[in-house]
């Protein structure tokens, strides 16, 4: 498995707290952030959004899309109207910061949300995510 899902994995368990990028709590920017970061990016984590919208564009700024998930790729979800939920594909399944569990767990298959699209790290160049 990837350094990504690794790091996704080993938050299993963390709080879920808005806006949290720590071991005192994540969502899911925060979650993938950290994974992310484990994987060497090294830009800029968004804040200050709120639960509804959001600009998944910075997606495209900062990882390469792809057509197929492997474990360590970030999954961009629709998990309800106007809302967008970012997750990491593991080997089995995937890692989210789950809001309604107050925590980060992993759930085995496939999201059970529309996936609006999977990115991927790549190349050698990152730019801030913003």
């Amino acid at each position: 498995m990837s350094r990504i899902a690794d790091a996704a994995v080993a938050a299993v368990g963390t709080r879920f707290r808005l806006h949290g990028r720590g071991a005192d709590g994540l969502d899911c920017v925060g979650l993938v952030a950290l994974a992310l970061r484990a994987g060497g990016y090294l830009g800029e984590v968004p804040s200050g959004y709120s639960l509804r919208g959001g600009d998944w564009g910075l997606l495209d700024r900062m990882l390469v899309r792809v057509a197929e998930a492997e474990a360590g790729d970030v999954l961009l979800m629709a998990a309800g109207p106007g809302q967008i939920h970012l997750g990491i594909r593991t080997a089995g399944g995937f890692v989210h910061a789950d809001a309604g569990l107050r925590r980060v767990v992993e759930r085995p298959g496939m999201p059970p949300w529309p996936l609006i699209g999977v990115w991927r790290m790549g190349g050698v160049t990152w730019r801030p995510w913003y």
